[in-house]
């Protein structure tokens, strides 16, 4: 009886999860509440999901400024992060090894925390060609292979090149292209998550 209980219990406690990326997750231009990791988790909890959600989003951030700052912003604790970082490397048309290694070292440090990643994955823009497209596209469901991780294949799904659901520097999307986002991945979230839950030990 007390071993159901102590399950029950585990079960019930919230997850404590990190959004690790940059001004996509971090909410650039719009209220705290409006940001993707708020409304994401305000979306789970209404399917009664519980999550404790971290926004560690930081603006301009990129794949080796997160490495850099994973310590610190994924406390202990941590038993799964959202890893959306990318575009900033895609803009400024950073060499995609080093991207690639950068998020390497990211997946490498969580898995042995033992913490549950889910991969955001993030598509080139079309202006460095399509070499430099193709090997920046291939990163994301490269790594998700190699670590077994989950990925989601592209974070901005349903709000890129939609000038309503983005604001006027066409790059970060609105509140309502949070909720658009939110609602594209809430699925591949519920699932990671129950995984999380089911491994918990």
């Amino acid at each position: 009886m007390a071993c159901a209980q102590a399950t029950s219990v585990r079960e019930a406690r919230p997850v404590k999860m990190v959004v690790l990326g940059d001004s996509l997750s971090a909410g650039f231009g719009l209220s705290g509440t409006a940001a993707f990791p708020a409304r994401l988790q305000k979306a789970l909890q209404s399917k009664g999901m519980e999550v404790d959600i971290i926004n560690a989003g930081v603006s301009g951030d990129t794949t080796s400024g997160g490495r850099d700052r994973l310590d610190w912003s994924v406390p202990k604790g941590t038993e799964a992060v959202i890893l959306e970082l990318g575009a900033n490397d895609a803009l400024r048309g950073v060499d995609p090894k080093v991207t690639r290694s950068a998020l390497t070292d990211i997946l490498t440090r969580l898995k042995a925390r033992g913490i549950a990643v889910l991969l955001c994955g993030m598509v080139a823009p079309p202006n460095y060609g399509s070499d430099y497209a193709a090997r920046f596209n291939a990163i994301y469901p490269d790594l998700a292979a190699s670590f077994g991780v989950p990925l989601y294949p592209f974070f901005l799904e349903g709000v890129a090149a939609e000038a309503r659901f983005n604001q006027a520097d066409g790059l970060h999307p609105t509140a309502e292209g949070i909720d658009v986002i939110v609602k594209n991945i809430l699925p591949t979230v519920e699932a990671f998550l129950g995984k999380v839950t089911a491994q918990r030990s």
